[in-house]
């Protein structure tokens, strides 16, 4: 349990049961290290000042906390309880941390079999910027939620059949000048390249433009399994194929529920899917006047059998071009008995360098790829900039700030951190922890506030684990390493006299402890020099 959780433990003793509060940060510009709103609620339904609430409180709080827990605690402004945390209970922390090491931040927060579905782009072509910003995201927040206690499978949803695929056929088969071209066609070079490439193969396969883009997908699949594993170092589970979703009889089945349930009907010589009954804004064709069954068809067999393998929590993120998708999917999660379902929808990213915007359009086939862009600056300053905005948030990739190699980029300004204590260590000759050390001599500032921050990792986790935003990790790691600059520009580990030596010593290896557990999540590389 994480200092935050005890300190709201402590406040549910001093408030009626069942209360709803928070206990945060206390803004930056603030003496205090947490604080609550809870007397503003409590105001509302006792009819009283809050401040008077206030004082009540922490004057409750005061005598049944832990003793030596607090400092003080007292009110602020209108009715704010502000909680200054002793030396002492900074000092156990630290403890912890030095105890658990590499388990410091893992949680029993979550009971749960998550399924993390991401990326999941047509293998028609490389992958996007918007297909990486999902693919980092889908593989931190994998990252997160372990960490809080869930088990997840990540899987990459691979449509290997259909238009688009046919699209593909048809695309190297004009390429090749055997039908004319089109609008509706892949422009890429890709196509050029692997059509001149397999000319032999094309030949015989011209009259089988699907089977034709199948095997193109194939080929495609593997480029991108190259791009997002190897360099980009995004795991993945499990690649599902959607033609096999249909071989298997899954888009039948769950066909054959939906019509069980009574949540289809035919209209227009059509097949439909009553979604409107579930917030969307009109109902879903799935079998069309031809008897096909529909891409969303084919997604809700998709569904169905991941219910089946025993996940009653799905995850699902998509990109920026799929907010009409969300009401539909959400309808066939609650039908087929999801417990939870959640649909994460990324922005659109603008890459920008010296000021400009990098023109991109993947129809003309002239666009930066996920690829190029993880080649030119590298998978962990790629990783870091997705990360570090909302995805919910457009965003401007600076290309220019990417590829800068100093303190300026915030990657190595974090990563430069670690090193900086690394190399403190390394210069001692320091390998364990101090036998024994006594934190009542971190006593200084700089001191105070870095063992402050390394305390929050853990409710980091918990706050991202609960609402997804995996984007607090990279501000979290932004604001450890700031710490342990001021700590390290201010104050001095070797030189000291033995006892402040020591437990600086400890508060240092502590560092790099939180570091490495905050690198792993995030995914980046714990450099040993720069």
């Amino acid at each position: 349990m994480g200092i935050r959780s005890k300190i709201t433990v402590i406040v549910a003793k001093a408030v009626p049961k069942g209360t709803a509060f928070d206990v945060r940060v206390a803004e930056e510009h603030q003496e205090a290290h947490y604080a609550t709103t809870v007397a503003f609620q409590l105001a509302k339904t006792e009819k009283k000042n809050p401040r008077e609430i206030a004082a009540r409180i922490a004057s409750d709080i005061g005598a049944k906390a832990p003793r030596g827990f607090f400092e003080k605690v007292e009110v602020a402004g209108p009715g704010f309880i502000n909680f200054f945390l002793s030396n002492e209970t900074l000092g156990k922390e630290l403890k912890q941390i030095l105890g658990e090491k590499r388990k410091y931040g893992t949680l029993k927060l979550l009971k749960k079999k998550i399924q993390l579905e991401f990326i999941s782009a047509n293998p028609t072509g490389p992958l996007t910027l918007a297909n990486g910003r999902g693919g980092f995201l889908g593989d931190v927040l994998g990252n997160v939620l372990q960490r809080a206690g869930a088990k997840v499978e990540r899987e990459y949803y691979v449509n290997d059949t259909g238009n688009q695929v046919l699209n593909l056929g048809k695309s190297i088969l004009a390429a090749r000048g055997i039908i004319p071209d089109s609008e509706e066609y892949y422009k890429g070079d890709y196509v050029k390249e692997w059509a001149d490439k397999h000319s032999a193969l094309i030949e015989t396969m011209k009259e089988k433009p699907l089977a034709l883009g199948e095997r193109a997908a194939k080929d495609f699949l593997g480029l991108i399994k190259i791009a997002v594993e190897k360099k980009a170092k995004i795991e993945f589970n499990r690649f599902t194929s959607e033609k096999r979703i249909h071989t298997t009889g899954l888009v039948k089945k769950v066909l054959a529920l939906f019509k069980k349930k009574g949540f289809s009907f035919e209209g227009e010589g059509a097949m439909w899917l009553k979604t409107t009954a579930f917030g969307d804004d009109k109902d879903r064709v799935i079998v069309t006047k031809e008897g096909n069954p529909t891409y969303f068809l084919a997604d809700a067999g998709h569904y169905l059998e991941t219910k089946q393998r025993g996940f009653d929590t799905k995850i699902n993120i998509l990109g920026p071009d799929h907010y009409g998708y969300v009401a539909r999917i959400q309808a066939v999660a609650k039908i087929l008995g999801f417990k939870e379902s959640t649909v994460l929808v990324t922005q659109a990213i603008r890459l920008m360098e010296q000021g400009e915007l990098v023109k991109m359009s993947k129809r003309k086939g002239k666009f930066v790829t996920f690829e190029e862009l993880v080649d030119e600056v590298g998978a962990d300053v790629a990783r870091f900039f997705f990360l570090m905005i909302a995805p919910e948030t457009h965003m401007d990739f600076d290309l220019t700030l990417a590829k800068e190699r100093s303190q300026k980029n915030p990657v190595y300004y974090v990563q430069y951190a670690y090193v900086r204590a690394k190399n403190i260590l390394t210069k001692m000759k320091i390998k364990t922890i101090p036998k024994s050390f006594n934190v009542t001599k971190l006593s200084t500032a700089q001191d105070i506030n870095l063992i402050r921050e390394l305390a929050r990792f853990p409710e980091i986790i918990e706050d991202a684990a609960r609402d997804y935003g995996v984007h607090r990790l990279t501000r979290y790691a932004l604001n450890l390493a700031k710490a342990f600059h001021n700590f390290y520009e201010v104050e001095r580990v070797a030189g000291e006299e033995k006892t402040i030596k020591d437990a600086r010593t400890a508060l240092v290896i502590a560092t790099c402890i939180v570091f490495e557990n905050l690198f792993s999540i995030i995914g980046i590389t714990a450099p040993k020099k720069m």
